[in-house]
């Protein structure tokens, strides 16, 4: 018979628990109902700063498609326990049902704790939380006014970078001497304090929270704290800490925790052998955990259970925490406080560079008990392994940058590599040994290592290498070199066409991978128009007509309008143009107008109208700048603080026609409430009142990716200089296909090696990349004029070679639901003839 599970809470660990159950519960033995008090499915809790930064709810859902549809789960929304009934084993929600179960899992997190200091009510003070709390922090943060965070631990560095994020000057108060006091230790909490100042935050450490003041009209306007210091202020966000849900416990007569939280034994089980409790809410053996990857180990180990396959019990927790916090890592493993008895600290300190890294050892200096790594947490994956175990170097060898670290060769085959989601080192090897995986993605697919917080995806990327797997970098069966080679060679020698690259360093013709890359490196090198001889044979379908192919077959037109600043004069040629033609017309989401369902025969006639009203390819087709989004900035909006218009417009018809691996799309804000998203872009520029600030490697799609700051308060033409280094080291290096953001993370050093390439010249080509964006910018030309100026292009747009002035009179287009698609022409019956018609 099928059971009943109610789970309370649809958090992470609540999620974890049902994911778990339905991918084991082959039988189809339980059914299981979901109370979620949010409006919102478990989303990443983890993540949550990102959502100030533009990700959505769905961006963070934890939640599948394939969830919201399977029978044996049935979620309800907006909904919670109001009471226990373990006599009859039922549970009470808030809208008043009632619910039968057969095992009960409490799975109700922590709520936020608030100190009652005066004032601690006002309007004006916030949590920081879910994301309904973030909504009202973005609704009520005023850019360029003062907010304070109460709290310097984990969760107040993420409230602070939300606040910093929306442009806020903001204060940091925490009681202890230094922030994150429960990670990193006098010497690291030295130099995170530094880092973070050195970011524009106010850090107030050693200082309590005395009084919040309130404004004539009743909000908050101050705060007090206890060294005397007096901050004005428009908003007090609270996040000192949290304490277990557990408010259940006394009316069902469960035990509590002597510090909250249900009482579980390490089954996680309750006094009542039907009620379990999992994550923030369980008290496992009176001690609450904090932290994700232990609710996610207590969730297996309900799970297992559920389904009887054995004694299940919790293991205990790694405490061990790596995060970046407004753009600093920060890790702490083991007994990072040394406070084993004899413990030793070896510490390697660089304040020039901003640097703090302390290893724990045993008493004979053999073993490794923990460490903190503050500024550079790099060293992390492979060192936390290693904990309780001895170490495979001297300590100056693991913690001095020219000792090379600790190689993954080094792990023995039980060490956890992936502590979230408890994968060993042997779990993965014998993934890879067994050919199941061959990359990162086969790993995180098979092991689940990698897919929750992340810092141990460089270990696992170590592990393929260390096994033998290589990955090839050649752009296909007829190139063994990769595209950043195959540019470099192209540059070097000169070589103006794809046939006279591929007999003199590659073999065979080609295929349809290398020879569009191919194409797009000589165009970024200066060769004629892109359907010039050889060259159209390259291309694919859409460049080949410089339009998009749709659905149907027809041609989508997107001419260029830079920053979305357009007359009306040429909105109404738009408009009739379209008219003309029959398209269909959508405004995009890069502030232009596309023209859909036009033939290849009309391509030309299109192009005509629009070019002789000012108008110009926007790429929409070619791995190129598509467009550069604006907000109105200075001209308009009252919170602008320079003029965003102008200079996307002087961003845009810089980087026209910039062939690239991939699609380059940006955006510029007037201040940072960012209205343009230009940190979901390629690169984007961002106002600040000293000049501009500059985000690289963002983008949208499957895989979104913010953008992270490479240089701030920058004037017009030091700005300008730098994007010109960035996107032609981009275009000379990245890989087929690979957009900024990928192409920034396989960098070796990352987002640090690309800004002492682009911003240092450390390489010493800063002045060859400008020079080859000059000569870009003083070579372009208009894609569609080159067409229209030069009968032999045109002649390739034709519908069929055999008719080349009107398309067969058997196709015809129709307009349905407000798109162009074909529809089928009803031919004449073919009349069938006498033997004396034939001869006659």
């Amino acid at each position: 018979m099928t059971r009943t599970l109610v789970v309370v809470g649809h958090g992470m660990v609540g999620h974890r628990l049902i994911e778990t159950l339905r991918s084991r519960d082959e039988s189809g033995s339980w059914h299981v109902v979901v109370l979620g008090e949010e409006a919102h499915p478990a989303y990443d809790r983890v993540g949550l700063s990102s959502y100030l930064d533009g990700k959505t709810a769905a961006d963070l859902s934890l939640v599948s498609q394939e969830f919201h549809t399977d029978p044996r789960v049935e979620l309800r929304l907006n909904t919670g326990a109001a009471a226990i009934d373990r006599r009859n084993r039922t549970v009470t929600t808030t809208d008043g049902a009632v619910l039968g179960y057969d095992a009960l899992v409490l799975a109700t997190g922590s709520r936020p704790f608030v100190p009652p200091v005066p004032g601690h009510d006002l309007p004006g003070c916030h949590v920081y939380r879910t994301l309904d709390d973030l909504d009202v922090i973005r609704e009520q943060a005023t850019p360029d006014r003062p907010g304070v965070v109460v709290g310097g631990g984990l969760l107040g560095l993420e409230a602070a970078n939300a606040l910093h994020t929306l442009g806020m000057t903001t204060h940091v108060v925490e009681m202890a001497p230094r922030l994150m006091p429960l990670q990193v230790d006098e010497g690291g909490g030295h130099v995170l304090n530094r880092l973070i100042g050195d970011l524009g935050l106010h850090v107030h450490p050693g200082a309590a929270t005395e009084t919040i003041h309130a404004d004539r009209e009743g909000r908050v306007d101050a705060v007090t704290l206890s060294d005397g210091t007096r901050l004005d202020t428009d908003m007090v966000v609270f996040s000192a800490g949290v304490r277990p849900r557990d408010e259940l416990a006394d009316a069902a007569g469960l035990e509590r925790g002597q510090r909250g939280g249900f009482l579980v034994d390490d089954r996680c089980r309750t006094g009542d052998a039907a009620i379990w409790a999992v994550g923030e809410c369980a008290a496992v053996e009176g001690r609450c955990y904090g932290l994700v990857a232990p609710g996610y180990s207590m969730a297996e180990t309900v799970c297992e259970q559920l389904l009887d396959l054995g004694d299940a019990r919790f293991p205990g927790a790694d405490m061990s925490t790596k995060l970046k916090l407004l753009g600093v890592d920060v890790a702490s493993f083991g007994d990072a406080h040394a406070a084993t008895d004899g413990a030793l600290e070896v510490v390697y300190a660089n304040n020039a560079a901003g640097t703090y890294a302390k290893l724990v050892l045993s008493d004979d200096a053999r073993v490794l008990l923990g460490g903190v790594l503050v500024g550079d947490a790099g060293a992390y994956a492979t060192l936390r392994p290693l904990v309780n175990r001895e170490l495979p170097s001297s300590p100056e060898q693991l913690l001095l940058p020219a000792g090379g670290g600790v190689s993954t060769g080094a792990l023995p085959d039980d060490a956890v590599v992936c502590s979230c989601n408890n994968v060993s080192k042997a779990d993965i090897t014998g993934v890879i040994d067994a050919q199941q995986a061959a990359d990162v993605a086969g790993l995180k697919t098979c092991t689940k290592a990698g897919t929750s917080c992340g810092s141990c995806v460089p270990m696992l990327e170590n592990l393929l290498t260390e096994r033998g797997v290589s990955v090839s970098k050649a752009l296909c069966e007829h190139f063994t070199q990769s595209r950043a080679e195959l540019f470099e060679v192209i540059k070097a020698t000169g070589i103006t066409s794809f046939s006279e690259l591929v007999t003199r360093y590659g073999s065979g013709r080609g295929c349809d991978l290398c020879k569009p890359v191919v194409a797009s490196i000589l165009a970024s090198l200066g060769s004629p128009h892109i359907l010039d001889d050889e060259q159209a044979g390259l291309q694919d379908t859409n460049d080949r007509f410089l339009a998009n192919m749709q659905r149907n077959g027809t041609y989508s037109v997107v001419p260029r309008v830079p920053a979305g600043e357009i007359t009306p004069e040429k909105l109404i040629v738009l408009g009739q143009v379209a008219r003309r033609y029959g398209l269909y017309t959508k405004i995009t989401g890069g502030q232009r107008v596309d023209l859909f369902g036009a033939r290849v025969e009309q391509l030309p006639e299109i192009w005509r109208e629009l070019v002789e009203a000012g108008f110009e390819s926007g790429h929409a087709y070619g791995k190129a700048l598509r467009t550069v989004k604006s907000c109105v900035g200075t001209d308009w909006c009252r919170y602008g603080v320079q003029d965003s218009v102008t200079m996307a417009i002087r961003l845009e018809l810089r980087y026209r026609g910039l062939r690239a691996p991939h699609k380059i799309k940006a955006g510029v804000s007037g201040c940072a409430r960012e209205c343009a998203e230009a940190r979901s872009k390629d690169f984007g520029v961002i106002a600040t009142e000293q000049g501009w600030n500059l985000y690289v490697g963002g983008n949208g799609g499957f895989n979104p990716r913010h953008a992270e700051l490479l240089a701030a308060d920058l004037d017009e033409e030091r700005l300008m200089v730098l994007i010109d280094r960035f996107l032609m080291f981009y275009v000379r290096t990245a890989d087929r296909l690979q957009r900024t953001s990928a192409w920034i993370e396989s960098l070796e050093g990352g987002l640090q090696h690309l800004r002492s390439v682009v911003v240092e010249d450390s390489l010493g080509i800063a002045a060859d990349l400008e020079s080859a964006m000059d000569e870009h910018t003083r070579d372009y030309t208009d894609e569609w004029s080159g067409v229209l100026n030069d009968p032999e292009k045109l002649s390739r747009f034709v519908s069929f070679v055999n008719a080349p002035e009107t398309p067969d009179p058997t196709i015809r287009f129709t307009e349905q639901r407000g798109q162009i698609r074909p529809a089928p022409v009803e031919l004449p019956v073919p009349t069938v003839r006498t033997d004396q018609e034939v001869s006659a």
